[in-house]
């Protein structure tokens, strides 16, 4: 259908290839409807965006089909949003504000990371499967999403001058959401964890999810905001996403399957492995943030030793832990898969050399420096996917 619009009258045209031409002349719209269109292309005008109406004169030029497609799209859901309800438009936006304030790299990290672990003992254990283990995996892993939200929101809540400079998106700087809201969150993540790790799991895992939750709380909240020490950041961020994570989960899995605890080879690999990545994330995460943080007077390692000579550091830490990795399987071939473990970790390596070779060609922009910060997450992510494998 096409739509036309003269100096002074709207007409539509249906083109029918079957129709004759004396049977196909536009039909006036009714007066109401036509004020109604006039006036709704008019706002849009005014507002610069085209809705598929044009005037004579503006059709001379040539409009790309995908932008046109594009502006057509953006400008009926606006009209569309503008008559829904108003409870339906609040729901929908305290949701992504909830789920950017849960940072979802985050969450990816712990979901990954739990689920590798325990594939890992039940494949070690297999003829102890039972199905009614998933649902307590599941509650597991909702414990740990949870401990997550918490010590990632408390640091927001304590973090919204320098968010407002360093990560304007999140939902407290960008006033999505209220630190009220905020606060009853971390306080719903908190206790939800503890009550699901107290019920399904015991004291000993008990235990180690409050020492999680203290780190980071520690971490974030005066007077102690232990993330202004360098050093002290890097060990809470390490022992957390490194050590907790990993021996909590391989633990709790073995008890739920009435195992006792025992190290194997690829869980003392996997968790030697992610605390010292964890230790490079915890180094790189400052990069992105050297603007606020030096408006804010937090010292890291970025702001100390610069963007540069830190890229470098945490590049030169994870290269070491691929060699060691490859390493390890060729001096512990009873205890790996050479034909996976070895090619998979050259492979990371050489995509770390390049994602590198890529930062100091950008000359270490904001942009390169967050895309470089994104890629060892990805390189987080991929090596709990191929844990279970190797």
């Amino acid at each position: 259908m096409e739509l036309s619009l003269s100096h002074s009258s709207l007409g539509i045209s249906a083109v029918n290839p079957h129709c004759k031409a004396s049977s196909c002349q536009p039909k006036a719209i009714p007066s109401k409807l036509n004020g109604k269109l006039l006036d709704l292309s008019f706002k849009c005008f005014k507002n610069g965006v085209s809705v598929g109406l044009y005037s004579q004169s503006s059709c001379s030029k040539h409009v790309p089909t995908r932008q046109f497609k594009r502006n057509s799209i953006w400008a009926c859901s606006q009209v569309g949003a503008a008559g829904s309800d108003p409870m339906l438009n609040k729901i929908s936006t305290f949701k992504d504000a909830c789920w950017r304030f849960l940072r979802p790299h985050t969450i990816r990290g712990t979901a990954l990371g739990s689920v590798a672990l325990v594939a890992r003992a039940l494949i070690e254990n297999s003829n102890l499967i039972k199905w009614s283990l998933l649902l307590k995996a599941f509650s597991g892993l909702i414990a740990l999403i949870c401990g997550n939200g918490y010590i990632v929101g408390i640091n927001q809540i304590y973090d919204i001058g320098i968010d407002k400079v360093n990560k304007p998106y999140l939902p407290i700087a960008a006033g999505d959401l209220s630190v009220q809201s905020a606060w009853l969150l971390v306080i719903f993540f908190a206790v939800t964890g503890l009550l699901i790790v107290g019920y399904n799991f015991g004291p000993f895992i008990t235990s180690l999810y409050s020492l999680g939750l203290f780190l980071g709380t520690i971490y974030s909240v005066p007077p102690f905001r232990m993330k202004r020490f360098p050093i002290a950041a890097f060990l809470i961020i390490a022992m957390v996403r490194g050590f907790l994570l990993n021996f909590g989960v391989y633990y709790a899995t073995r008890a739920a399957l009435g195992l006792p605890f025992q190290w194997s080879a690829p869980v003392a690999f996997i968790t030697t492995f992610v605390t010292l990545f964890a230790l490079v994330i915890a180094i790189t995460k400052d990069l992105p943030d050297v603007e606020g943080d030096r408006k804010f007077q937090i010292s890291t390692l970025a702001t100390k030793l610069g963007v540069r000579n830190i890229a470098f550091l945490g590049s030169g830490l994870l290269l070491v832990n691929y060699i060691a990795a490859v390493l390890a399987a060729i001096y512990l071939p009873q205890a790996f898969r050479r034909g996976l473990m070895i090619p998979a970790h050259i492979f990371l390596a050489l995509c770390l050399i390049f994602q590198a070779w890529v930062l100091e060609q950008a000359n270490y922009t904001k942009e390169a420096i967050s895309g470089f910060y994104r890629f060892i997450w990805n390189l987080f992510y991929a090596e709990y996917a191929i844990f279970p494998f190797i």
